[in-house]
């Protein structure tokens, strides 16, 4: 089982983000914690003793910038989570294109950045692992949200083709289809349905999981939803 030292969450924010960070704080990581906006993030980064880093995961030269700074203070991540995602909603005839272009750009090729600065790293040692965190969106298209669908299959997609090129070589590539809400400050659970929507602490020991199974039994898709979800 492969023992991960540096974490680096790309997207963070007070959701999953910080259930991962406070998870693999406590479980003896280094936690790096990037976002277009850090502002917030300050508590979180006191209370887990991570990094906080500036980053736009849909720009090439910031996510390589992004990198080399994470890998000058904590050395280069074997644990690196993309989180990131922006959505847009409208029907088909009013979506404006610089909107969908956006969504499509953090969604999706913001992932592909992401995994190929960390792949670059990650190839030489033959070990380290790269989580895709995918929505109910990764499978199904809802009726107004075109654009999120389009982000999330496509990182979907790029998810399962670095897990037949990169897994031979040591690289464990999991991609999580997060299929509900998610509770937080914002979202509480109803009274009457408390366990409609996901923990997400709940979430991120899922994430744990994965990264401590054994080479012989490697997850690439794994489904989370309150077992009170139609699916």
């Amino acid at each position: 089982m492969m023992t991960y030292r540096t974490a680096l969450i790309v997207g963070a924010g007070s959701g999953l983000s910080a259930s991962l960070a406070r998870l693999f704080a406590r479980n003896g990581m280094n936690v790096a914690l990037a976002a277009r906006a850090t502002g917030k993030l300050g508590a979180l980064a006191a209370e887990t003793g991570a990094q906080l880093f500036a980053c736009d995961a849909g720009e090439s030269a910031a996510v390589e910038q992004l990198f080399g700074a994470v890998e000058g203070k904590l050395g280069a991540p074997d644990v690196v989570v993309y989180n990131a995602s922006f959505r847009t909603r409208g029907v088909i005839a009013d979506l404006v294109p610089s909107e969908v272009e956006k969504a499509i750009r953090i969604s999706a090729f913001g992932g592909f950045l992401v995994a190929q600065q960390a792949a670059r790293r990650m190839l030489p040692k033959g070990q380290g692992a790269i989580l895709f965190t995918g929505a109910s969106a990764s499978v199904k298209g809802y009726a107004q949200s075109a654009p999120f669908a389009m982000g999330k299959f496509a990182l979907r997609g790029l998810a399962q083709s670095l897990a037949r090129e990169l897994s031979p070589r040591g690289i464990h590539v999991a991609h999580f289809v997060i299929d509900g809400g998610i509770r937080s400050e914002r979202r509480p659970p109803l009274a009457d349905k408390p366990d409609a929507l996901l923990d997400p602490d709940a979430i991120a020991e899922t994430y744990l999981h994965v990264l401590r199974q054994p080479k012989s039994a490697w997850t690439s898709e794994i489904e989370l939803r309150p077992w009170v979800e139609n699916f």
